[in-house]
């Protein structure tokens, strides 16, 4: 666990200046050397000030972007967006944030400066309520913006007749004794070993890195031989000087001591591990960074060894351990791969990895979905770097590969920078892509972000790539995706030509997938061209295929298009089944443009139903997720919402209607589509927001953390949520490492504040 991770202490009067700081302006930018805990305070703070604002503290780690464009992006994800239509992130971000009153953190902005500083500056001006707090080693240079030095934490009185008991109060004292007592189970802070500790504390200026660093080396030695050694090592630096080295030389010679006593085998992978941009898991150890000298069947004790040492941080993400390098970790270990000369080999090596698991996303993804979207959400950051350096690198065949085969990362959760990247790298290779599915890809992007003239020149490259190539599967569901773009430019007798090759070719494969992409031609270009005769039969083919093959995606769509079909036929009783699996669909994928049209249609069955105070609040919610993912409602909703508003409103009065689609537009994404499911009341009308989880903690931390406030068990907690005791233990874990806590009580504490 890193020093900015381990538990909070002291840093009131920061605390304090903090909060005087925002009070007066929108900006306060937390700013220091590597190691001092910036993050930790960042955090402190948001959790102490975030219940003062409605919408709550939200957290945005930015350590492990390495790409300025997609500060956005972080953020949007931070914030629990999508980005999943033709919507810019920025401007998604400041349309999002424009009526909110809401603390957000900028953690590790340093190597992204000047994209956090025009982000920063952009939401400032949208949103009024937004306050920021940014954490970096030097300032944002925004306007109005409050700089907020972090030293390093109080240093002991070096008087060594102090009271124990006073010197427990110490900052530095109380993070050493507790990583010591966490690494060796034994120590404790005593007379006999006072001094020393006080010596180290000060011999490492008061830097939490260092620090722990060195207390973990409490396992193997007293704290005064500790400081012997480092007191050598410094010696040797300064020729014997007493005179304080600078900060950042005293962490480097820190990490630098932990680093020679490593074995040759935990020096050669603690230096490789600096290739992945983000988290990692042991998969990605075994093929990335093994070799003869590090054998894959060592690389667990290896790690467990580099993590033991505090060099290493592990965390959990969905029933699975993960690991990542501290920013400051990861900058030495770049230099010594460099000086082993290994940089180039093991980025290699890091892009075919990347490069074989996304074509197994590409394969199995569509009919295991949720595991594989899991995979690409804590793999994202190293997969951006490697697009990045495929660009930097000229290597801009690998680069489009590896995006084409991330189809169904871009179509569910990042539909925009899939198009970028595509763009980028297509508009940078020399020679047209000689893989169709390229095409495809970058055309039903664009079909996703209803963008027919992009769609069109991709598609016609697709089908003359896929005759080229004799991939006849890839030539029919590309005639058939650029069929719905011609049925979206107007253009229905193209529409209908290409449907109909693609059904030639289509009929003579007999390949399921190709046959589910016709059907989902016919269905969609029906709905938007108002031809509802064929949607029906061509979305009850596609369920039925969609099911057989376990394709939750072309699931939810076709139950989206048979539900849309009824709705505008005015049969809603035959809606309504169709509608209410699509939604449940919709929300373990959390595509959030589908359960918007859900929403909205379900609205309409409950206008139909005669139950106007559901429909009005299902009204509000549809265009607050409309609204929240940058959607337009489809043609094939829109004039069945248009109908429905005008009995519901009459049936409620102007007034009332208004204040029951202000309900509605309140409700949580989850809490709307329970009460679309009949799972909860209507809200009553005029009543508060509901709050959001606290963006410091994931939505599902959240969760756990009121629950261990209530006092349930790991066993209790996982019946509770449906999910195994060994996850709850992990989620656990993670508030403590997020939050800075040592016990249960201390997040019963806090979920208890958070929630008055």
């Amino acid at each position: 666990m890193p020093a900015e991770a381990t538990s909070f202490i002291g840093r009131r009067h920061e605390l304090a200046e903090a909060r005087r700081k925002l009070s007066a302006g929108r900006l306060v930018s937390l700013t220091g050397p590597g190691g001092v805990g910036k993050t930790r305070l960042a955090i402190h703070i948001a959790a102490a000030l975030g219940r003062g604002f409605p919408a709550g503290a939200w957290l945005a780690e930015l350590a492990e972007l390495r790409d300025p464009a997609l500060v956005g992006n972080a953020v949007l994800a931070a914030l629990g967006l999508r980005d999943q239509t033709a919507a810019e992130p920025l401007a998604l971000l400041c349309s999002y944030l424009k009526d909110k009153e809401l603390l957000l953190v900028l953690d590790n902005c340093e190597h992204l400066l000047d994209a956090a500083a025009e982000l920063v500056s952009e939401v400032i001006r949208a949103a009024p309520g937004v306050r920021v707090i940014a954490t970096s080693r030097e300032p944002l240079s925004v306007a109005g913006e409050h700089v907020l030095p972090v030293p390093p934490l109080e240093l002991p009185d070096p008087d060594h007749a102090v009271p124990l008991a006073q010197l427990r109060q110490n900052e530095a004292v109380t993070l050493f004794a507790e990583r010591a007592a966490a690494a060796s189970g034994r120590f404790e802070l005593a007379a006999a070993n006072q001094a020393a500790v006080v010596g180290l504390c000060r011999r490492l200026d008061g830097l939490p890195l260092a620090i722990e660093l060195a207390a973990v080396r409490t396992r193997a030695l007293e704290p005064g031989q500790i400081l012997d050694r480092l007191s050598d090592r410094f010696g040797l630096l300064t020729g014997g000087s007493r005179a304080a080295l600078p900060r950042h030389q005293t962490l480097r010679t820190t990490i630098e001591w932990s680093y020679d006593l490593l074995t040759a085998a935990e020096r050669t992978l603690l230096a490789r591990l600096c290739v992945f941009a983000g988290r990692f898991t042991l998969d990605d150890v075994e093929a990335v960074c093994c070799s003869p000298d590090v054998p894959a069947a060592q690389a667990l004790d290896l790690l467990s060894s580099l993590i033991d040492k505090s060099l290493v941080i592990r965390q959990d993400a969905v029933d699975a351990a993960c690991y990542r390098l501290h920013e400051t970790m990861r900058e030495y270990a770049r230099l010594r791969l460099q000086e082993a000369g290994e940089q180039d080999a093991v980025e290699r090596c890091c892009a075919d990895h990347y490069l074989s698991r996304s074509v197994h996303f590409a394969i199995e993804g569509r009919y295991r979905l949720l595991p594989w979207l899991d995979w690409a959400e804590l793999e994202i950051d190293n997969i951006r770097a490697v697009l990045r350096r495929c660009l930097d690198q000229h290597e801009y065949r690998l680069g489009i590969d590896l995006a084409t085969f991330l189809i169904w990362y871009w179509v569910t959760r990042a539909t925009a920078e899939g198009v970028r990247w595509l763009d980028e790298l297509l508009a940078r290779q020399p020679e047209p892509a000689a893989n169709p599915w390229t095409y495809f890809v970058r055309g039903f992007l664009a079909v996703l972000q209803s963008d027919p003239a992009a769609a069109t020149p991709a598609l016609e490259l697709g089908v003359i790539a896929a005759r080229a190539a004799g991939q006849l599967d890839a030539l029919a569901q590309t005639q058939a995706m650029a069929s719905i773009a011609a049925t979206m430019a107007g253009d229905r007798a193209a529409a209908g030509r290409l449907l109909d090759q693609a059904q030639v070719v289509a009929d003579g494969l007999e390949d399921p997938a190709t046959t589910l992409m016709t059907y989902q031609a016919r269905a969609l270009g029906g709905l938007i061209a108002g031809d509802l005769g064929p949607v029906r039969p061509a979305a009850a083919h596609g369920v039925r295929i969609s099911r057989e093959l376990g394709d939750l995606y072309s699931l939810d769509m076709m139950l989206l298009n048979q539900g849309l079909a009824a709705v505008a036929s005015g049969d809603f009783h035959q809606a309504k089944p169709p509608l209410t699996e699509g939604l449940g669909i919709a929300r373990q994928l959390d595509d959030r443009v589908a359960q918007c049209h859900l929403l909205g249609a379900l609205g309409c069955c409950a206008a139909s139903a005669r139950q106007p105070r559901l429909a009005a609040q299902l009204f509000g919610a549809t265009e607050s997720l409309r609204a929240e993912a940058g959607a337009s409602i489809s043609a094939g909703l829109a004039p069945a919402l248009a109908r429905a508003t005008k009995p519901v409103t009459a049936a409620l009065g102007a007034t009332r209607y208004q204040a029951e689609f202000a309900a509605g537009q309140h409700l949580s994404r989850d809490a709307a589509a329970r009460l679309a499911l009949g799972e909860a009341a209507p809200a009553a009308a005029g009543s508060p927001a509901e709050p959001d989880a606290a963006g410091v903690l994931r939505p599902r931390e959240t969760d756990v953390a009121r629950l261990v406030a209530e006092g349930l068990s790991n066993k209790e907690i996982g019946a509770r949520l449906f999910i195994s005791e060994r996850t709850v233990e992990s989620h656990v874990r993670n508030i403590m490492n997020k939050l800075g806590f040592n016990s249960r009580a201390q997040i019963a504490g806090w979920a208890a504040a958070m929630d008055q």
